[in-house]
């Protein structure tokens, strides 16, 4: 009997297998690229991140020399940088300038070709990290409804689209089945990035294959072809849908996609702009513009995407509004004290939280609703308490006293821990923390004392 090929964990001292049944359909799909895949396996995993382009420009981000970093040829905003650094630990993380993303989890959002003013579903969307770069590319423009049917990952994408000041968002956690019935060809643009069996992981995770000698493509390929189909019955005729997983096995990819074909004909692949010279074609004959990255092609893990077209000319959406709801008294001198000016017209207020809603409003009834655009904050009694997510979106000179550190200040990390910190000037009143020009948090000042108005769960742990 042929033994599995063992390969070392790289995040601790245990030694994974790959299962027998996978080798056998890894080869048979690789042929003699077979070897060549199996030594990409021994190899330690890339790290990478990729830079908020709404708070900085990449150019910028380098000139910080924070750590060595190389670019990511997909993704003009993407940069590996080394093994033995933590990025996370960083005050610039929690200011918003970056987000952890594998390489190749980068490509999906990437290929989807967003325009200003576009209606964007992300159906599947936790932690978020491709929903912060569809939300970076619309410009603040449009409306981005970011939806995981798991209500409690969908508290990480809510953290982090806040951390990136994006104020352009719905975020929601419904089943796509019956999103399909409220918001029929509601959508300009749609990314479907499917649960799969994750085969393109096992290197960086390996815990994964545990998971997938319980649950291989046999269970996922009909609830991708549940997910898709629902999907692209919201997408607007001449609509774009980008379909991706992070797996190799055809019945999760291409024959999900032959299958959509056979529902609507008029379905299209697309050609992918820009086509990185790593990046293979689907492998199916008429499926050659898919893309399929593969680790010993590329820097960075397994993953399969596709750009789809929905034949016709959509019709002109109708615009959804709301009452005018008007700024009670306390919210509307916070705001002006910090020079802040909504749009009036999409104030809502629910019990006692005063939102910012989208640009663009969707009717949302009945939906279960994370997030509705940008939360300004809450009134207690006649008193305002600003939101974090307020302060995410504030820069130095809405401040009358901004308290601006340096990268390498020690007080930064203790301002973000909810520690009192002291300002090298003296002032009474509301004001914000900034390491540069970006945001950490509200502080409220007394002499030179900052006290920290950081909510607990955005605090550096």
């Amino acid at each position: 009997m042929e033994l599995p090929i063992p390969f070392q964990c790289l995040y601790n001292d245990n030694v994974m297998e790959l299962p027998l049944k996978y080798q056998k359909e890894i080869r048979e799909l690789l042929k003699n690229e077979y070897p060549e895949y199996l030594s990409a396996m021994q190899e330690e995993p890339v790290h990478s991140l990729r830079v908020n382009t709404s708070r900085t420009a990449p150019e910028q981000f380098e000139n910080l020399h924070l750590f060595d970093l190389r670019r990511v040829p997909w993704c003009s905003s993407g940069f590996y940088y080394p093994a033995d650094i933590r990025p996370g630990t960083d005050p610039y993380y929690y200011a918003g300038l970056y987000y952890m993303q594998e390489a190749s989890a980068m490509v999906p959002a990437e290929i989807l070709p967003v325009e200003e003013g576009n209606i964007i579903l992300d159906a599947c969307a936790a932690p978020g990290g491709k929903s912060t770069r569809l939300a970076e590319k619309l410009h603040g423009t449009g409306v981005l409804v970011s939806n995981d049917i798991s209500a409690s990952r969908q508290n990480a994408t809510l953290h982090n689209l806040e951390r990136f000041g994006m104020e352009n968002t719905y975020v929601i956690s419904e089943d796509l089945t019956r999103m399909q019935d409220r918001f029929p060809e509601t959508f300009d643009r749609i990314l479907v990035d499917a649960p799969c069996s994750g085969e393109g992981m096992f290197r960086k995770e390996p815990s994964l294959i545990a998971s997938w000698q319980e649950r291989d493509s046999s269970y996922y390929a009909p609830l991708q072809k549940e997910i898709l189909c629902s999907a692209w019955k919201m997408l607007k005729k001449g609509g774009k849908l980008v379909y991706s997983t992070c797996t190799f096995d055809p019945e999760e990819n291409e024959k999900v996609l032959a299958y959509l074909k056979e529902q609507d004909p008029s379905m299209a692949i697309l050609p992918v702009a820009d086509r990185n010279p790593g990046w293979m074609p689907g492998i199916l004959p008429g499926y050659e513009n898919c893309v399929r990255l593969y680790p010993h092609h590329i820097a960075g893990e397994g993953h399969f995407c596709a750009l789809l077209q929905k034949g016709g000319t959509a019709e002109e959406t109708e615009s959804y509004h709301r009452r005018k709801e008007a700024l009670p008294a306390c919210v509307r001198e916070f705001l002006e004290m910090f020079r802040i000016r909504p749009d009036e017209k999409r104030i809502m207020i629910q019990k006692d939280r005063v939102y910012v809603l989208p640009p663009v409003q969707l009717d949302m009834q009945g939906i279960r609703v994370l997030r509705s655009g940008l939360l300004l904050g809450t009134v207690k009694k006649d008193r305002f308490e600003p939101a974090q997510a307020l302060a995410y979106t504030l820069k130095p000179p809405q401040c009358a006293a901004p308290v601006i550190l340096a990268h390498d200040d020690i007080r930064a990390e203790k301002f973000l821990r909810g520690e009192t910190i002291a300002a090298d000037f003296s002032y009474n009143g509301w004001t914000a923390v900034f390491i540069d020009e970006y945001p950490l948090g509200f502080a409220k000042m007394q002499g030179t004392s900052v006290k920290n108005k950081i909510e607990k769960g955005y605090r550096m742990l």
